[in-house]
């Protein structure tokens, strides 16, 4: 498993990038080949430190976040919640592999560190591939990022949709109409 470790606010000392690597070498026994990336970003905010943990495997991704006084302890509740994730997508994610699908890698942009202003500016953007799925897989891939939302092309109609969570914790559809 290639691990890329990266601190924000933080500067990560060389123990805890030997921990990461090691507990997160334990988890190389879901997968079959060296193909597998992990990204660990240490977040220092205030009092807080968040560690977020993100796994890409056959195009796929799992992500955890974790929150507590230091990062041995983030690693600690992350690592289950990753293992339980891959557990559950274990055979979705051999079926995408065998399938060939997400071939493009995505790249990692961080966001820049902006002063807070009365006027909102564009931080960050993002590109990815769309591959046709469907609703179902998509709210897979929601649940797999931790997202509330997610972007995808629908199977059927080779259209853009998007896929969210709602207030009341069922989902949300929207589909984009031309005029």
């Amino acid at each position: 498993m290639k691990v890329e470790i990266i601190g924000k606010n933080y500067e990560v000392s060389e123990k805890l990038k030997d921990v990461t690597s090691k507990k997160l070498g334990r988890l190389d026994k879901y997968f079959e080949d060296g193909d597998t990336a992990a990204r660990v970003v240490f977040k220092k905010e205030s009092n807080d430190h968040i560690a977020e943990v993100s796994l890409l495997y056959a195009g796929r991704y799992v992500r955890a976040t974790a929150k507590s006084e230091n990062f041995y302890d983030d690693l600690d509740a992350v690592l289950p919640k990753l293992e339980g994730q891959i557990r559950k997508y274990r055979t979705k994610f051999d079926k995408h592999m065998k399938n060939k699908a997400y071939k493009e890698d995505v790249v990692f942009e961080g966001a820049a560190n902006v002063e807070k202003s009365e006027k909102k500016e564009l931080v960050k953007e993002k590109s990815f591939i769309l591959t046709p799925m469907t609703m179902e897989e998509a709210a897979e891939e929601m649940e797999l990022l931790g997202h509330s939302f997610y972007v995808y092309l629908d199977a059927k109609t080779d259209e853009i949709k998007v896929l969210y969570i709602r207030n009341d914790g069922n989902l949300g559809l929207i589909e984009p109409q031309r005029k």
